[in-house]
Formats: C-alpha cells, structure tokens, sequence
C-alpha cells in the first residue's frame, strides 16, 4: 500500500500544475494526510465535462469518534452509515459549487432516498469512517485552475468531512434515533414468521405519499394516520422503542378491499416497501412485510425465456409448450403467470397484487364466462383457483386488492376493508356476503400445483460488449440498465427503490455470469452472489472503489436478468 503524502504536497502539486492543460491534474492522484482525514484521489476526470473525479476520505476512529454501541450490529451499522451520508450530502450541496467550466466545483456523495439501505457512500470499521463521492476538479475552459482547486480541497471538502463524519458534528439524540429505528424496524421484520405474519402496519403510521412523483409522506391536516383493526391488533416488542402496536396480516390470503380512492392501493404499497427500512419522519418506519415479498403484475411486451408457465396457462392454439414458455412479446396474462413463477423460483413467499395491475382474464374467469367459454377452450387458469394452492403446497401468501371481483372472497382467510383510510376487519361479514350470494362459479383445476425444477442460464448468452468496449455496463434511471447493446427494462420491477440498486444488480449480472457454469440453477446463481456480497460487501462487484452502489435482494436481481432480451435458459433436465 502506497504511504500517505502530506497535504501540502498536494498543494505544491496544484500550483505547478496551474494553467496547464487539464490532463496534468492526473498527477495529483494519491494519499495525503490532513488534520484529520487521509484524502484518497482514485480517479481524475479526463476533462472538466467528463464524470467527476472520485475520491475518497479516511478518518481515524479515535478522530471520528463513533462510539462501538453506534455500530456494533450489522443494523445499527447500516443505520449509522445512512445517517453520516445523508449528513454530508447536506453539507456538500451548500458547499458544492460552479468554479469554472463543465463541472468544476462540483462536490457529491450518492443521495439516499426514503430507504435505509447498505451502501457503499460511507462505511465504519475498527480503522474509521470512509467517505466515497465525486469532486469536479476546476478549469477555466480546458486549462486547469488549480487556485480554485486548493479552495475546493482545502476548505470546502475539509469542511464537508468536519461537518458529517465526525461525531462532534452532531446531534447526538437525533443520530441515535436514526440509529435505533434502523435496529427496531430489522427486528420487527424478524419477528414476523414465528408470530405467523407476512406484514405488521404500525398505529400512527402515514402512509400516503407527497405525489405519484414523489416518496416523501403526504402532510396537511386531512392526513389519517394508521390505526389497527382490534382484532388484527398486535404488539411486538423492539430494543429501542419498545412495544409498538399495529395491524399484524397474517400468512395464507389476505383481501384488501374498499371503494376507489379510499387506500387499498395504498396500503399494499406500504406493504410491498415493507421489504425495506425506511428512515424516521418517512410514516412508514414501521411497516414491514416478509423479506422476500414481490410485486407481481401483468407486463405486456417483456420477454419470457423458458419459464415453466403450466400451472396457469396450458393448451395454447398452435401447440406451444407451456412447461418452458418463451416468448418476445408476452401479452399480459403470460406475462403475469412468468412472473409468479420466476418470483418463485427465487424463493418468494409473499405475492403483493393490484388488480388494476393485474391482467383481468389471469385473476378471473366468472361464471357467466365459464359458462359461455368452455373449459377446454379455456387455456388460462386464473389465479383465483391457485391462490389456495399456493399457500397450502408451497407456503407462499398473497395479499392482493380487489375492487370488483367478488368471488376472491371465497378463497380468502382475511378481509380488510379501507374505508377512509381506516382499515376494519371484514371477514366475517365477506363469508357471510358470499353464502348469501354463490356466484356458481366452478374451480378450472384440481391438479396440485407442481414446484419447478428450476432453469438454468447459458451465461454465453450474456455480452456487455459494446464496440471496442469490452465491456458497457450502467444504469439509466432506476428503471434502465445498459448492458452492451441491450437495454434491461426494470421500470416494472416496482421494489427497485433507487438508482444505486439498479447500478449495483447491473455489475452484479456480470458478475453472475462466473457461477453460470450449465449445472447451477438460476436460484443457486443468485444465492452465491449474495453469498460473496455478503462476505465481501457490494465491493465485490467492481475493481473500482465506488461509492454509488446501495444493496438489493436476490429477487431484484433474478428480475433484472430475466428482463434482458438475449438471456438463454432451459428448464433443469431438460
């Protein structure tokens, strides 16, 4: 490991350097010490409108000063590191500012949405605190200023880092907080599958947000705050806040019902983002659902490659065979029953729906339609006669909402209905409705729903060449990621919170590709990526330092390699 220079070296370094051509400031990467931070200066843009330059700080612990009991579990650690980032963003948007041409002056860490994630922006060790971000390192027009330079270092950094990382800077109460919530919301999570529970909605909780546009809470005094039905009413006691009531939704088949614009889509958007932590203030800090919850619904267009669709949709005109279905355009219901089955091929347990996301003919086939289409003229078998299946075969529960179809209520174990807002227990009263009013309606299947064996990706089948570039791999939003000449469309994959996950399951396909050796399943190709973050931390997916990548699930990232439009794959055996 190189030693660290002083940093006055680096500034004697920038003003010999002053006025010349911009690709001199390639000679001030390195280590420098100051007062209390190592500088690191990994990369130097190439020209003042190129991607800044990355750099990283290290503090000393003892400088630092983070007591152990801050980050002493994985969850008080994440919960630290998401606060000292969001401190030095703060910090760095007052500090960051135009000094010269493209973008000098800029200072920027990866801003962190709603969710408390593991990211790779600050880090804490036995050693210290390390801070990763960009700085545009000034030019007037295409020569370096290196006067702007020394004041974008020495004072504006210097002042980020004394301001956000370490402790001093801070309100101690309000850290712990930050700290505590991100600890209390991991163990509620946890507590879920021994008390027989998918989600837990906390009282007091706000769960509408500011905008379709935007993830902050809704606020005004017309806000309903969450309150539990009585009987669904649990208690679950926490380290930090203690025992926290709310509405606990057991496992098996939930209904959430209710009239248009009273908050069932709401509610299960609560429930599908309860996968996650998010901060205080955001309403939703306690809510939480089972970790591996996915958000199904139909997706006209995507493709499909050899997925094992026959459980809903068998006896397609022409032939098709369903038990390793593709396709490059896949209609709705196709779509939909895909999804199902590759979420459980990655070991979901919990199906979120919308039936207004939802593809009509998939979710149900009433009576007056059976009796106008037969049965073997019929090759979809709506999930409304594999919901029970589902759970009792395979323990996978579904919560899903629904405005108009009726017969749901008799498959279902609990109703919620949302009147207002307010959520009532209704389950009773939803089996007397349906006795009193049979629709008729026949089950199309009794055979048991069949586990796949699972698929098995030919990793051939990946190339994130492009041109001379061996390799091009990014994101685009949080919805696109570029591989190559493709482009992956994530903007359906409704749990990808941010743009940090997108550009980490984005290195994180190519870095699959290792374990695609034509005997792992695509859940074991998954599982061992995790597996070496999990040792290593998101690190492993780039030989470069980045401070851009936040942590996502095996099940974002099986979505993701699903997407892409030249995947190859053949169901296991075949």
């Amino acid at each position: 490991m190189t030693a660290s220079e002083p940093a006055e070296t680096l500034r004697n370094k920038l003003r010999r350097i002053d006025g010349k051509g911009y690709g001199y400031y390639g000679d001030i990467r390195g280590r420098y010490r100051f007062d209390t931070f190592v500088l690191h200066i990994d990369h130097v843009q190439k020209d003042p409108f190129a991607s800044p330059s990355r750099v990283r700080v290290i503090v000393d612990a003892a400088a630092a000063g983070f007591p152990p009991d801050m980050w002493n579990t994985p969850s008080r650690r994440r919960g630290l590191c998401d606060y000292l980032t969001r401190a030095f963003c703060s910090v760095a948007g007052k500090q960051s500012g135009r000094s010269g041409s493209g973008k000098s002056g800029l200072i920027e860490m990866d801003l962190p949405g709603q969710e408390i994630f593991e990211r790779t922006s600050v880090g804490i060790s036995d050693a210290g605190v390390e801070g990763r971000f960009v700085v545009g390192l000034p030019a007037r027009g295409r020569r370096i200023a290196a006067r702007e330079a020394e004041k974008i270092i020495f004072d504006r950094l210097a002042e980020c880092v004394a301001a956000s990382l370490l402790l001093r800077a801070h309100d101690v109460t309000r850290l712990y907080h930050h700290i505590n919530v991100a600890e209390d919301a991991d163990v509620l999570r946890g507590a879920l599958r021994e008390r027989g529970l998918v989600a837990f909605v906390a009282d007091g909780a706000i769960l509408p947000r500011e905008s379709g546009a935007s993830d902050r809470p809704m606020k005004g005094g017309d806000v309903v705050a969450f309150s539990s039905p009585p009987d669904l009413r649990v208690t679950i006691n926490v380290p930090n806040a203690g025992a926290l009531t709310g509405m606990g939704i057991p496992r098996g088949v939930t209904l959430i019902v209710g009239g248009g614009y009273h908050g069932k889509s709401t509610l299960l958007a609560a429930i599908t983002a309860g996968v996650y932590t998010h901060i205080p203030g955001d309403g939703r800090e306690y809510v939480v659902s089972d970790p591996t919850a996915v958000k199904i619904r139909a997706e006209d267009g995507r493709r499909v490659e050899a997925v094992d669709i026959s459980p809903f949709i068998s006896g397609i005109p022409g032939g098709k065979d369903t038990r390793s279905f593709s396709s490059e355009d896949a209609s709705g219901s196709t779509s939909q029953a895909a999804n199902i089955m590759e979420a459980l091929e990655g070991g979901a347990s919990l199906f979120c729906i919308d039936e207004d996301t939802s593809a009509t003919n998939f979710m149900i086939r009433d009576r007056r339609m059976q009796a106008l289409i037969a049965k073997e003229h019929e090759p979809i078998t709506p999930y409304i006669d594999r919901v029970r299946d589902l759970f009792t075969d395979h323990g996978v529960s579904s919560v899903i909402v629904i405005g108009g179809s009726g017969d749901y209520l008799d498959v279902a174990d609990t109703v919620i209905c949302m009147d207002a807002y307010h959520p009532y227990l209704v389950t009773d009263r939803a089996r007397e409705v349906a006795a009193d009013n049979p629709t008729g309606r026949e089950r199309e299947t009794s055979t048991p729903f069949p586990r796949s064996p699972g698929r098995v990706y030919d990793g051939r089948s990946f190339s994130p060449a492009k041109g001379k570039k061996a390799v091009r791999i990014m994101a685009r939003g949080k919805g696109t990621i570029v591989f190559g000449v493709n482009d992956i469309d994530c903007t359906s994959v409704e749990q990808i919170a941010s743009e940090s996950q997108t550009r980490a399951i984005a290195d994180a396909i190519w870095y699959a590709v290792r374990y695609m050796d034509g005997s792992a399943t695509a859940a074991e190709v998954a599982e061992r990526v995790m597996h070496d973050i999990e040792r290593e931390g998101l690190d492993v997916l780039s030989k470069r330092k980045r401070g851009d990548y936040a942590a996502f699930r095996s099940l974002e990232l099986l979505q993701a390699i699903n997407r892409l439009r030249t995947l190859r794959a053949r169901q296991m055996g075949e």
